[in-house]
């Protein structure tokens, strides 16, 4: 459903992206120091109902037409409950999951929505359907395109 933005927009949305993001300044492993970082086994991303640890490993390029089913979406979650994660389309286990090459969303709580913890793409997806979530290009978060494996929290 939110993959079908344009990689126009992606262009548009990479370009306007200048700092380190204030969603996830708490999970530096994930964002800051890519390639440099040692892997977290912290909860750091929401995937399928289950808390991941993260390993940020690579900036990667714009995907391409033939390469973007390799990415997997992820969102930061805006305007969410205190002890909200970013939510992936998918994890581990699941047949969807690219292994953390990420394509990053912003996902706002709307005025007059209630906040609940999303733990999932359905999660997410339920409430944009309802109208409570709006997704776009990200916004100050991490970068567009990374590479960042998720791992079990321990």
């Amino acid at each position: 459903m939110f993959r079908k933005i344009s990689l126009m927009m992606f262009a548009v949305a990479l370009s306007l992206i200048v700092a380190v993001p204030v969603a996830l300044a708490d999970q530096p492993d994930m964002v800051g120091g890519l390639g440099n970082s040692s892997p977290s086994f912290a909860p750091g991303v929401y995937a399928d109902g289950v808390a991941w640890g993260t390993k940020g490993t690579a900036f990667l390029p714009a995907p391409t037409d033939n390469n973007l089913q390799s990415y997997d979406a992820l969102y930061v979650i805006v305007g969410g409950v205190a002890d909200q994660l970013p939510v992936s389309e998918a994890g581990p286990g699941n047949p969807d999951y690219n292994g953390g090459r990420w394509l990053t969303y912003t996902a706002t709580w709307k005025a007059g929505s209630t906040p609940v913890l999303l733990t999932s793409y359905a999660d997410l997806t339920m409430h944009a359907d309802d109208l409570e979530i709006a997704v776009g290009p990200p916004e100050g978060g991490p970068p567009a395109y990374f590479q960042c494996p998720l791992l079990p929290v321990k």
